[in-house]
Parts: C-alpha cells; sequence; structure tokens
C-alpha cells in the first residue's frame, strides 16, 4: 500500500481475514463495553491476522488492566482514546502507543500543536479523530483545523472514512495512515466486503508521505 491502512472494530474472523489479505497494515480491536464492536482479549489473541499489528483501542482501563490486556491479547499497539497523560504512555512503552487527539476539543490550532510536541517522544503514532473524545463518531472533521500543524509523529487520520470520503480527505491533508471503521460497515461491527475493496482500492493510489513508517 502507498499509505499505512488500519481497519479498526474487528469482530469476527471473516472480517479480519479480508482485512489482512486486502493488506491492512493495522487491525484494531476494541476493549470498552459500551462500543457495539467491543471483543475479548481471547478473540483479539486468536485473530489470524498475519502479517498486520494487532492494535487495542482502550479508553477506561488502569495502567495495570493495560498492560494485563497486551499479554492477554498479543497486541503489538494500543490505541489511547481515553486522554492518558504522560505518565500512562511513558509506562506502557512509546514503540506500543498510538495517541489520539481530537482537534475540535481545542480552542485553537495552537494548543493542539503544543499537545502533539508534548507526546511527540511518547507515542509511535499520532490519530486524530472528530468528537472532543472517545471515538466511534461516525462523521469526520473540518480538516481546517489542522492546515496550519507540523506533526512530529507519524499520524493517522480518522473520522468517517469511506470510499466516498476518502478522495477529499486525501487531497486535503497528507497522513501517513488512515484509520477505518463504520465507513466501511454495513452494520455496527460488520464490515462490508465491496465497500473494504473499494477504500483499499482508493488508498493504493495514494502518494506516500515522507514521515511514514
Amino acid at each position: 500500500m502507498s499509505i499505512l491502512v488500519k481497519v479498526c472494530g474487528m469482530t469476527s474472523t471473516d472480517d479480519v481475514a479480508l482485512c489482512r489479505d486486502l493488506g491492512a497494515d493495522f487491525l484494531g480491536f476494541i476493549f470498552h463495553p459500551a462500543s457495539p464492536r467491543n471483543v475479548t482479549p481471547g478473540f483479539a489473541a486468536s485473530a489470524p491476522a498475519g502479517p498486520a499489528k494487532k492494535v487495542g483501542v482502550l479508553v477506561k482501563q488502569t495502567l495495570d488492566e493495560t498492560l494485563a490486556l497486551i499479554d492477554a491479547a498479543r497486541l503489538d499497539f494500543v490505541q489511547l482514546a481515553g486522554g492518558q497523560d504522560e505518565a500512562f504512555c511513558a509506562a506502557v512503552g512509546r514503540e506500543r502507543v498510538v495517541k489520539v487527539f481530537w482537534p475540535e476539543r481545542y480552542a485553537a490550532p495552537a494548543d493542539l500543536q503544543a499537545d502533539l510536541e508534548r507526546f511527540a517522544g511518547l507515542a509511535a503514532y499520532h490519530l486524530l479523530d472528530a468528537g472532543s473524545g472517545g471515538g466511534g463518531h461516525g462523521r469526520g472533521f473540518d480538516l481546517g483545523l489542522i492546515w496550519s500543524l507540523a506533526f512530529p509523529r507519524p499520524w493517522l487520520l480518522a473520522g468517517g472514512l469511506s470510499p466516498e470520503t476518502l478522495p477529499a480527505a486525501l487531497s486535503a491533508c497528507r497522513p501517513a495512515g488512515v484509520d477505518l471503521n463504520s465507513g466501511v460497515e454495513s452494520a455496527p461491527g460488520v464490515k462490508d466486503a465491496d465497500k473494504l475493496r473499494r477504500a483499499f482500492a482508493l488508498l493504493a493510489k495514494a502518494p506516500r508521505t515522507k514521515d511514514q513508517r
């Protein structure tokens, strides 16, 4: 692929296998009981991901719960979507952290820039999502909010991405990767094979960014 692709909300082995075969770099497993895409550590551990890296999406877990979940679910990364602080990220380990930021919660781009810099040494990747917290909002955000930013880490764009919205999103910004979820589903937690194939075909033509890892 020309751009890193994460498909989040894995709930079935068939969807895992399809995303793996399409060339996904990351597969996301959500560990949040309030989500319709919530799964067990055992499912994530046994999912046939192949070369794709497994990412656990965490919201309210304590540090001890997070470290135990990394082992139980055999995770390569944890996506911290609960506003976890610097000490939390450092304890998990920079090489395993995908740190989430929400541009819409900041009063000015300079405030977001400061947070990106603050966590630059504490995460392998940054991820920018819609809303003011959590995830799974099913919509994008105004990409004008991030045009002035200088990204210190490779970053992934999330929020309502689908075969229909990807072209405009990628023409407006140049992320190292994208995070697909509800925009490639037929129902919450059920991936749509046609939408996935169309999205991957579009992403195969996306320009590579200089900071891609």
